[in-house]
């Protein structure tokens, strides 16, 4: 696995690897540079069938301030002296569609996902933990969907994934009024699963997760993973024949013949994913 970045890190650990946000003096702004290169980690872990699990995390005092204003501000102010509005309206529409791609490359993932945030996790913050499978947060996060205080639609998945994570009505006042949220009131709506003292803390509580989802059969987990995604707008009786086809194809898998003679063996199962 080669991948190398200027605001991302990435480290593997045995099953489990840690994509950090480094972009530190700029508080981890995501800026161009962080669009072009998340797909690019994402492809990087999807090509190491040794990496079952995926914790993203943030290097400095806070996870990500959202766009990078400094950078894009200029795009929105200025353009070719030539370019016809529509042009300019086709060039815009191809930036942010690609910056929608960056943030899905993560939901996609066959591996599960688990963000680690501490302090600030703003706008295009949240759209990235919103594209991840489990939330955990330290004590001092704060959260916000904080775009219409900029004057814009939040347009990279927030709107879009928040529904299936908090209620409708509680998405509509973050939405609306882009305020802020503290770590008590995420773990309260259900936007995180757990609150831990600081940045060190919920680092460890994501890793002992990850690691906790690395002992079980990858087949297993991510099959799961693919059949709760295969019920958004399928009936009851569709996600069930979802399942039983996907079981059809797995259940002579060599990791069901471990945790069968594992278990007869009264030991615990070690899993290949084969």
């Amino acid at each position: 696995m080669e991948f190398s970045s200027d605001v991302l890190a990435l480290e593997v650990d045995g099953h489990v690897a840690t994509l950090w946000l480094d972009r530190e003096e700029a508080r981890n702004a995501m800026g161009s540079a962080l669009w072009r290169d998340l797909p690019l980690a994402a492809a990087a872990v999807s090509s190491d069938r040794e990496i079952r699990a995926l914790v993203i995390a943030a290097k400095g005092p806070h996870f990500s301030v959202g766009l990078d204003l400094k950078e894009f501000g200029g795009g929105f102010t200025t353009s070719a002296p030539s370019a016809s509005k529509a042009a300019s309206s086709a060039q815009s529409y191809k930036a942010v569609r690609a910056m929608q791609a960056s943030v899905t490359s993560i939901a996609e993932l066959a591996i599960p996902v688990i963000a680690a945030v501490h302090g600030y996790c703003i706008g295009g913050g949240v759209d990235l933990v919103s594209a991840c499978d489990v939330r955990l947060c330290a004590s001092d996060a704060k959260f916000s969907v904080r775009e219409t205080k900029v004057a814009i639609v939040a347009d990279l998945g927030s709107l879009q994934r928040l529904p299936k994570i908090i209620s409708a009505g509680h998405l509509a006042e973050l939405a609306f009024t882009g305020k802020d949220i503290d770590a008590q009131r995420a773990l309260a709506i259900g936007l995180v699963n757990a609150v831990y003292e600081d940045s060190d803390d919920v680092l460890a509580g994501a890793r002992t997760l990850a690691l906790e989802i690395a002992q079980n059969s990858p087949l297993a987990v991510q099959g799961t993973k693919a059949v709760l995604a295969a019920n958004d707008g399928r009936s009851v009786e569709d996600g069930l024949e979802f399942v039983a086809r996907w079981n059809t194809m797995y259940l002579q898998s060599n990791d069901v013949r471990e945790a069968i003679t594992a278990f007869m063996e009264k030991r615990p199962p070690v899993f290949r994913g084969d």
